[in-house]
């Protein structure tokens, strides 16, 4: 075993090992069973427990370190290694060995090194050094053979640094080479690779050394009913310098071959080749998985057998993950340089080597065992094709000789071994029960669907794989079943036995199954090896014995080992197509290129000219053009000038012509709106990712592919939107230069501009800059792989730019991926998170018609729809003599690239449909009827418009070499036949921009109304209407897009052998299309398309026809033309037939009404004969028109159809000529652009091509949507569920995202993070939509809605009302104070009077407060709200935000995330709750109030040392000044507004440190603190839970005065006099958003002249300059006004008042000590206590220069309060009214405090009680030390009854009520008699209970001057156990 010591006897097991051993040489016919020790010591080389077998990905170096540390399956403990200490002195670097000398490959890789004989180099893998190989000569003799064994035990080496020789122990050789092991030394373990020699002579990693078939170990299946496991050699190896580990033969032959599955390994050592991209049936391998050794989705096949005890599951390695990418990761760049630099250039697929490098012995992963097999010469002559070997199973043997004449794929190997793993979805059922398809079933499934081929179908890999993946299901499906129903058990059950394919039985059943396909496919079967079957089938080949084969299979099946064979495809067709499939895009370029440089075509065109029997077809051209030379008037050119002569004279105009201008449709609204909620929601995450309300601008950036035309697009479509002048980006004249900064090309110069790009979003953090990234499929190439030499410069450049850490890292950078083809990015590495994808809407749901739109758009699935639908002719159609043609010459020229081909052959078409048009009629015989018709159509549209107007021709050829030969051709041809001015040739190369003729561009400028002398068009929609072949090359579109006018697709020379989903989805997207909605477009396809009849074709030129035409849109077709319309060959003439007449738009069989009003007669079912007059093909007069044909539609939308010739004609009815004179009316509507702009267009497709597009699977999906969908991306698994045609745009992205992983040439190949979710980028979206569809007009939009709510977010409504009562002011002449005083003079304005009036417009409810005799017109009161109007009908404004606002917690910037407690860094935010309590003699008894204080905040407050008791709220001195502080705490009370509250002061404090507490109700503590973490909380006691403001404001201020008697008891111990200590506090709303300040100017002659402006300024400013006023402490409240956009000069004349106060206050709590707020109140609780205030003779001041804005929030506050019924939970609107009943009635109870209700009642009805009041605005409701709001049509007077207040003078005044609330004993019977009242005037008393009403009555002698009855006795409608309020009511006497 080497040196290994793992193994142990285990005696437990010694006679079941002994009786299984027994019975399995009892079964064997092998005479050598298995050695039952070996089946005992060797039990820990099983590497994996059957549990495990199927569920784990294989990882070499894991294994062998897993196998030391488990030691073995035994419960021994693994033998630990002893490390001996190096020599002293000597070097233990890493990487060198003792004597100091460097054997890393990467320093020594170009030394010459001396090698020994027999000796091998090769590389040593250290555990320290894991990305380096460490350079070491051993003797082969101790390295495994071919077949991983026979390597001699022990070890032989010799170190290449210092020389040293004849280290006899890898123990000693790995501790001079310094591998520091920790673990038994094992060559096996460490000795890795061979190294070898590449072709520059660097020293390179080789293949892997296969020890002991380490690939193998634990894999191998048991036999179905014994447990024998495999048959290990010591230290068998697989054989040196091959790539593939082949599989050991099984133990027991005689077993089933099926059930002793060996599983294949994943490729080692794959060479370039190995990912070449090779393509079965036109496609590139989807598992191109030779690199990866560990996908988690290709799981090894399972151990299966009778489970006897097979132990327990070994551990998983400690560092191991499934998703881990393989430590040896096997990718060999150095085999081949040369192929090494092919790999990265090409664009989207790897590339193959060369030929020769694919067969070559020592770089080709298909190099084999065995006798060597001669390739013979001459091969590909006699061939006519190169053969297409795909190496299957087993052992592939050398090729030699000619071996350039074949070509060697792994593909078909890698289906195979692919298809032997589980797939991810069966792993989680521990289905190691299952075995895997057998290999001898693989190979009969191959052979099957070989033989069902046709002959012109080429094999599709995927194809294979489904029917794996289907054989495999069906032979399993009761476990399926099972698994799926139950819970996984610990060991499932045994699968019941399905009798296998052996390997004898093989041969006989493939030779079987291709006995009936004709010779089709060929089996050789070979006894030894595979190389005597290939050297048969090469002899057959020689021998033209197989030319009507296309596939022959060779196997080679033996007794006693696994199977070996291969496939070779022999059919000329198909080993074309799948040679050329291997070319990478750019070597298919390269290819095409050398055949056109060094004219092998040359033998293609002197083929062509020997086609024609009239001579040379230029010969022919040059004799046409002599002959009308000089009478070029007769020919179709003059048709051209007519138009203009008809002009001059008055004639009908063309009036159909527009280019459509930007317009948004309903779609693409819908579009940018799902955009912007995605970034809404991106935004309002917790993730911090981005912070909408920080940015105040957008600014954007357009990535597109380096395509010129592209470009111009996208700046017309940016410049025509408008988006820049509206984003405000630029002004109003807008250059082109300046609409260039926002699009960027990605070619050599990109770089500048994103620089530019990414300095600008660095240096405005606030605006929000949107990247763009167009077109997004195009160029996905890792920027790794584009940086060798060879690359283009473009190449990896969305990587670089794009991806950047720059990009990611930067907080105000979106990125928006758009593409219609979004596949490439949705792979298992994607960077977008799924929940950032939008896709594009469907237009209907449910059959309903979502979006309202004029236009219908044809995209890829309506085009095969045309072709499922039996009554229309198809869309998308092939070319069958096209395609016959090519494939005849392929035959005849072997050694062309079938792109040289189909292009030289429709180049020819073109040319001869031109010379048939033009009277060369014998030229139709050389060209398809297809080419004739598009040519016919072409060449006649400009005459049927009177301006000219004509067809678009796409002629697509990708390859751009050859696209300027048919251009040039194509010139040539149409020089000729003197039609230069009847349509334009334009070259279309991605890299520049359009040319066309100067007369094109002059009709182009008449037709487009353009004056600029120096126009050119530079779209192709500026094409729009001009007749033109446009020739569009490039190798793949890059989102052009075409013009309404656009009539054919001519797609027949697309490289179809490339076949990946993107490439074809992209070139079809080129025919997308909108036609107007209001078309039947099932007719309208019909309208110009023919089909010819082989009769018809060989009848004579220029005879009569007859043609049906149909006249209804809802006629029934005949059968037989039904039929024949799902025939999408449209010519089922051979190439030699003769194509007489052409029917075409051109000669128009339509008869059109030429009125466009409806016509009412119903000739819907006639159908009419047309009688086409003798017609010339050359002719200058117009074909006869029939008569006109009445139709229910109007002639716009008529759509006549022309019946396929192959059906016999309709019975006709009459018909008769047309008159000439009508022929030009007739034309004015046949404008052949109309009529294109109202159909799509046709598509031309090759034969595979539109095989693929058209065939459906079981379930309708069309098979191009399962192919691979991008060329750097690849499937994670061949057992993948199918595609569903159900799936929606999301489902496909997540299928793909789970069933592909991108390739290492993928810019995502590097984006994994084992699963974990931060593999996303938070702020890149993607956005796909069918192509054309409208994407760019939608992400225009998106930036539109984007900028106007980026610009709401930064705009709030705030209330703009003006101050009430302004007439009842006192105007005086007197003012205090000069209009520039910054401070009130306290001596001044204690003689200032004090303003009873409420100004503020919030009371423009409340009852008014006289304070004198008044006289107020009664009207002016009598405007009274609705109680829901108080809210929604107040006056707003919408503001921008300052940078001073406060904000709500939406908010989110940089500055203020650790103020908010946002901050990763501060998420520690324990915040502690702590109780304060303090006894309050009113409420009788102690309140308990709690404070929860995060840790930030602590230093605000003062607490206890040993027990952290909360003691006091720290306060300044009065005589503290700091400018970054400010000395008020600020208490703001809220309810209902956690989210919406503006608590957020870090911006309105500028920065300022300041003391801010929240005061909230107890229930609602738990979520403020969630939305405020970092902020204080008061929270009130649960009795106040339903209080109102009134409650907050006295708590807060009696909690403030005693914190105050705290700092002055515990400053004065400090030695601080109490009067120092600060005694104000702020009280702020939850809605003040921005503060103002009003800066006079008082630089006027006189002191009153003045001017003013008004700025936003921060609260700090305003504070501090409050603070700072002089006597500050001598006045007791302190406010501003509320802001108004119409505060005039008058009202800040003054700039101070003594006046009420509202909103936002500075109180002194020293001075209010005595002065309380109502703890009952809900409403008007400030005017209340205003005036409490003032009575107790304290200052109040209101300064005018500075007022504050109240943002409206429309939640919470005081409409958190609603009054519903206590009995039922179902809402009813309860009327004010009814807020109060009778004491002891049955009125319903209300669950609401009684004040609420108390106060509500008397706002609305308290007329009810004072009658006499109602409007009297001279005689007020006297209301006694309480203000209540009795309603604006009542007014009040307030007076204290307490001692020495300062009240109005009553003289004079008589009162029409008294209203007594709650009244204390202040109030007393000699007070109330002071005061006079009117006859009849009424009292209304409050009180607490019933009891206490009676009291009162007799305590103030109420009775003396009043009447009561007792049912004038009223309580508020609340329960008993509610406390209501007691009223009485009487009248006076």
């Amino acid at each position: 075993m080497g040196n290994s010591y793992a193994g142990q006897l285990k005696t437990t097991r010694f006679e079941e090992v002994l009786h299984n051993s027994i019975e399995a040489s009892l079964r064997s016919n092998n005479l050598v069973p298995r050695p039952i020790f070996s089946q005992l010591y060797l039990e820990a080389e099983q590497q994996l427990s059957s549990l495990e077998a199927g569920s784990r990905a294989d990882n070499e170096e894991e294994e062998e370190e897993e196998e030391e540390e488990e030691g073995s399956e035994s419960s021994s403990p693994p033998v630990s290694y002893q490390v001996k200490p190096p020599p002293e002195g000597c070097c233990t670097t890493d990487g060198f060995c003792q004597a100091g000398k460097d054997l890393r490959l990467v320093s020594i890789s170009n030394e010459h090194i001396e090698v020994p004989s027999g000796f091998l180099l090769v590389g040593a893998k250290s555990p320290n050094l894991p990305d380096h190989l460490l350079v070491c000569a051993v003797d082969k003799r101790f390295l495994p053979d071919d077949n991983g064994r026979n390597a001699l035990l022990g070890f032989s080496g010799n170190c290449v640094g210092c020389g040293k020789k004849g280290f006899c122990y890898f123990t000693e050789f790995s501790n001079h080479i310094n591998l520091k092991l920790t673990t038994q030394p094992k060559k096996q373990k460490h000795l890795k690779y061979y190294l070898v020699r590449n072709a520059q002579g660097a020293l390179t990693k080789g293949s892997v050394i296969c020890w002991k078939g380490a690939e193998f170990r634990g894999r191998q299946s048991l036999a179905s009913n014994c447990s024998s496991t495999l048959f290990q050699l010591p230290e068998s190896s697989g054989l040196s310098g091959s790539t593939s580990s082949e599989p050991l033969p099984p133990a027991n032959p005689s077993a089933p071959a099926g059930t002793q599955q060996t599983a294949a390994a994943v490729d080692p050592t794959p060479s370039t080749a190995a990912f070449s991209s090779a393509v079965y049936n036109g496609k590139e391998s989807p598992k191109k998985q030779l690199m990866k050794n560990n996908l988690s989705a290709l799981t090894r096949p399972s151990v299966l057998g009778t489970l006897t005890n097979p132990g327990p599951p070994k551990k998983r390695h400690k560092g191991w993950s499934p998703e881990s990418p393989s430590s040896t990761e096997t990718w060999n760049f150095q085999l081949n340089p040369q192929a090494s630099n092919r790999i990265k250039n090409d664009g989207g697929s790897l590339s193959s080597l060369p030929h020769s490098a694919l067969v070559g012995p020592a770089s080709s992963p298909m190099v084999g065992s065995g006798e060597p097999v001669s390739v013979p010469d001459n091969l590909m002559k006699i061939c006519k094709a190169k053969p297409v070997i795909f190496k299957g199973h087993g052992n592939f043997p050398y090729l030699c000789g000619n071996i350039n004449d074949v070509i060697v794929s792994p593909l078909l190997y890698t289906c195979y071994r692919n298809s032997q793993s589980l797939s991810r979805a069966y792993e989680q059922y521990g289905a190691s029960t299952m075995q895997p398809i057998s290999e001898e079933m693989q190979l009969l499934l191959t052979v099957y669907y070989l033989v069902q081929l046709a002959a012109d179908q080429v094999p599709l890999i995927e194809d294979l794989e489904q029917i794996f993946m289907r054989s495999w299901r069906e032979s399993h499906l009761s476990e399926i079943r099972q698994y799926q129903q139950a819970v996984p058990q610990a060991f499932p059950p045994v699968p019941s036995h399905i009798t296998p394919v052996t390997s004898a039985q093989l041969p006989w059943l493939a030779g079987l199954a291709a006995s009936s396909c004709n010779d089709s496919v060929h089996i050789i079967e070979c006894s030894y090896s595979l190389a005597e079957g290939l050297s048969e089938m090469f002899k057959l080949l020689i021998e033209g014995k197989l030319m009507k084969t296309n596939y022959v299979v060779i196997i080679c099946a033996s007794r006693n080992r696994a199977i070996d064979s291969c496939i070779v495809i022999t059919g000329k067709y198909q080993a074309r197509v799948l040679s050329e499939s291997m070319l990478s895009p750019s070597d298919y370029q390269k290819e095409v290129s050398y055949q056109l440089v060094t004219g092998k075509v040359e033998t293609l065109g002197s083929f062509f000219s020997t086609l024609c029997p009239e001579g040379d077809i230029d010969l022919l051209l040059e004799k046409f053009y002599q002959e009308n030379q000089g009478h070029i008037s007769s020919s179709l050119s003059s048709s051209v000038n007519k138009p203009t002569a008809v002009n001059g004279a008055g004639a009908a105009v063309c009036t159909s012509y527009e280019i459509e201008r930007h317009q948004i449709r309903p779609f693409q609204l819908a579009v940018a709106q799902k955009l912007l909620s995605h970034i809404c929601s991106i935004a309002d995450s917790s993730t911090q990712n981005l912070d909408l309300g920080s940015f105040e601008k957008i600014d954007f950036l357009i990535c597109v592919p380096p395509s010129e035309v592209t470009y111009q697009q996208t700046l017309f479509h940016l410049w025509h939107s408008g988006i820049l002048l509206e984003l405000g980006l630029e002004k109003e004249h807008l250059t082109k230069q300046r609409v260039e900064q926002y699009v960027m090309k990605l070619d050599a110069e990109a770089q500048i501009k994103f620089k530019i790009f990414l300095q600008n979003s660095m240096q405005n953090p606030h605006t929000l800059f949107v990247l763009i990234h167009d077109h997004a499929h195009w160029d996905l190439m890792s920027a790794m792989h584009s940086l060798y030499p060879q690359a283009e410069l473009s190449t990896g450049l969305v990587d670089r730019l794009l991806n950047c850490r720059e990009v990611k890292e930067a907080p105000n950078i979106v990125t928006l991926h758009v593409t219609s083809f979004p596949y490439a990015l949705q792979t298992q590495h994607t960077h977008i998170s799924p929940y950032n994808e939008i896709h594009w809407p469907s237009s209907y749901s449910n059959g309903v018609d979502l979006y309202h739109e004029n236009k219908k758009y044809f995209g890829l699935s309506e085009f095969i729809e045309s072709t499922l639908s039996g009554h229309s002719i198809p869309l998308l159609r092939y070319d069958s003599s096209f395609e016959a043609m090519v494939m005849a010459l392929g035959k005849r020229f072997p050694r062309l690239h079938s792109a040289v081909i189909r292009t030289f052959v429709l180049i020819q078409h073109y040319s001869a449909a031109m010379m048939a048009v033009c009277g060369l009629s014998q030229m139709k015989n050389y060209t398809s009827v297809e080419t004739l018709e598009i040519t016919q159509n072409l060449i006649n549209s400009s005459r049927q418009c009177p301006s000219g107007h004509g067809l678009m021709v796409v002629l697509r050829i990708p390859c751009i070499p050859l696209a300027a030969v048919a251009y040039e051709r194509l010139y040539n041809v149409r020089e000729r036949l003197a039609l230069e001015d009847n349509f334009e040739i334009i070259l279309g190369n991605p890299n520049s921009g359009i040319t066309i003729g100067k007369h094109f561009v002059e009709q182009l400028k008449i037709w487009q109304k353009i004056e600029d002398v120096d126009w050119r068009p530079q779209t192709y929609l500026e094409l729009e209407g001009l007749p033109c072949i446009l020739i569009f090359s490039g190798m793949d579109p890059q989102g052009e897009s075409l013009p309404r006018s656009l009539r054919y697709c001519d797609l027949r020379l697309i490289n179809s052998s490339s076949l990946v989903r993107t490439s074809l989805e992209q070139e079809l997207g080129l025919a997308a299309y909108f036609v107007s909605s209001e078309i039947h477009t099932e007719k309208a396809v019909v309208n110009d398309v023919l089909e010819s009849d082989p009769e018809k074709l060989s009848s004579t030129d220029n005879e009569d026809e007859e043609i049906a035409t149909e006249g209804s849109t809802s006629e029934k077709r005949s059968p037989m033309k039904r039929e024949r319309s799902r025939s999408h060959d449209s010519a089922s003439s051979s190439l030699s037939s003769k194509a007489s007449t052409f029917c075409t738009e051109s000669s128009p069989p339509q008869a059109l009404s030429n009125s466009t009003e409806e016509t009412t007669n119903n000739y819907e079912r006639q159908k009419q004969k047309v009688d086409k007059g003798a017609q010339t093909t050359i002719s200058k007069h117009l074909p006869p028109v029939t008569e006109q044909l009445d139709m229910k539609q109007n002639i716009k939308s008529t759509q006549v159809s022309i019946t396929s010739s192959s059906s016999p004609p309709f019975s006709s009815s009459s018909s008769s000529s047309a008159p000439t004179h009508n022929s030009f009316i007739l034309q004015t509507s046949q404008c052949s652009m109309t009529k294109a702009s109202k159909q799509p267009p046709i598509v031309f497709l090759p034969k595979l091509v539109y095989d693929i597009i058209t065939s459906t699977d079981s379930s309708g999906l069309p098979k191009s949507s399962s192919l691979l969908p991008y060329h750097s991306v690849m499937w994670a698994s061949s057992f993948r569920p199918l595609m569903s045609k159900m799936m929606t745009c999301t489902e496909q992205s997540l299928y793909y995202r789970q069933w592909t992983v991108p390739k290492p040439i993928h810019m995502d190949y590097n984006n994994r993070n084992e699963g974990r979710m931060d593999t996303f980028h938070p702020r890149r979206l993607l956005l796909s939509g069918p192509p054309q569809i409208g994407k760019t007009g939608a992400y225009l939009q998106f930036l539109s809605i984007l900028s106007r709510m980026l610009i709401r977010l930064t705009e709030v409504d705030v209330y703009d009302e003006e101050e009430i009562n302004i007439n009842i002011k006192e105007e005086s002449d007197q003012y205090y104070h000069q209009p520039g005083d910054m401070w009130p003079d306290l001596e001044s304005f204690k003689k200032m009077p004090f303003d009873y009036t409420i100004h503020d417009p919030k009371y423009e409810d409340a009852s008014l407060i006289c304070s004198k005799l008044q006289t107020i017109n009664s009207e002016d009161r009598s405007m009274s709200r609705r109680q829901e109007d108080m809210y929604t009908c107040r006056q707003t404004t919408r503001m921008r935000l300052s940078k001073y606002a406060a904000y709500n917690t939406y908010h989110h910037c940089e500055q203020c995330h650790q103020y908010m407690g946002f901050n990763p860094r501060y998420q520690i935010y324990e915040s502690t709750l702590h109780a304060f309590a303090f006894s309050y003699s009113m409420l009788g008894e102690e309140i308990q109030l709690h404070f929860i204080i995060p840790k930030s905040k602590e230093h605000h407050f003062v607490f206890s040392q040993p027990g952290r008791q909360l003691e006091s709220m720290r306060l300044p001195l009065v005589t503290d000044k700091s400018e970054d502080y400010i000395k008020s705490p600020t208490f703001t009370p809220t309810t209902g507004r956690h989210e919406h509250g503006l608590f957020n002061l870090y911006h309105a404090m500028d920065g300022a440190s300041h003391l801010h507490v929240l005061v909230v109700k107890e229930y609602e503590m738990a979520i403020y603190k969630k939305y405020w973490p970092n902020h204080i909380m008061l929270v009130l006691p649960s009795i106040f839970n339903s209080a109102g403001v009134g409650a907050a404001h006295f708590l807060i201020k009696e909690l403030s005065y005693h914190n105050l008697e705290l700092e002055r008891n515990r400053q004065e111990e400090l030695g601080i006099k109490p009067q120092d200590i600060w005694p104000f506090i702020v009280i702020s709303d939850d809605s003040c958003v921005m503060w103002n300040a009003v800066e006079v100017n008082c630089s006027g002659d006189r002191k009153s002249d003045y001017t003013w402006t008004e700025r936003n300024v921060s609260l700090k400013q305003i504070l501090q300059h409050i603070e700072a006023t002089p006597n500050v402490t001598h006045y007791a409240l302190i406010g501003m006004r509320k802001w108004s956009s119409k505060t005039n000069s008058a009202e800040i004349k003054e700039p101070f008042s003594c006046c009420h106060v509202h909103d936002f206050l500075m109180l002194n709590v020293d001075l209010t000590q005595n002065v309380q707020y109502n703890q009952n109140r809900f409403t008007c609780d400030d005017v209340d206590f205003n005036l409490r205030v003032h009575s107790a003779g304290l200052l109040i001041c209101r300064f005018n220069h500075f007022n504050v804005m109240k943002k409206q929030i429309a939640v919470g506050g005081q409409r958190s309060f609603h009054i519903k019924s206590k009995v039922s939970d179902t809402p009813v609107s309860i009327s004010p009214a009814q807020y109060i009943c009778a004491p002891d009635s049955k009125h319903t109870f209300l669950a609401a405090p009684a004040q609420l209700l108390l106060e509500k009642y008397l706002q609305y009805h308290s007329h009810r009680f004072f009658p006499l009041s109602l409007k009297n605005y001279s005689h007020p409701v006297l209301s006694v030390d309480c203000y209540l709001n009795l309603g604006p049509q009542i007014a009040v007077c307030y007076v204290s009854s307490r001692p020495h207040s300062l009240n109005i003078s009553s003289s004079g005044l008589t009162f029409s009520g008294l209203l007594l609330y709650l009244c204390d004993s202040f109030v007393v019977a000699s007070f109330l008699k002071k005061f006079h009242f009117l006859k009849g005037a009424t009292l209304c008393v409050i009180c607490q209970d019933r009891n206490s009403l009676r009291q009162t009555v007799v305590r103030l002698e109420l009775e003396d001057e009043w009447q009561f009855r007792l049912r004038d006795e009223f309580q508020t409608a609340n329960a008993k156990e509610d406390r209501p309020l007691f009223f009485l009511t009487g009248r006076h006497i």
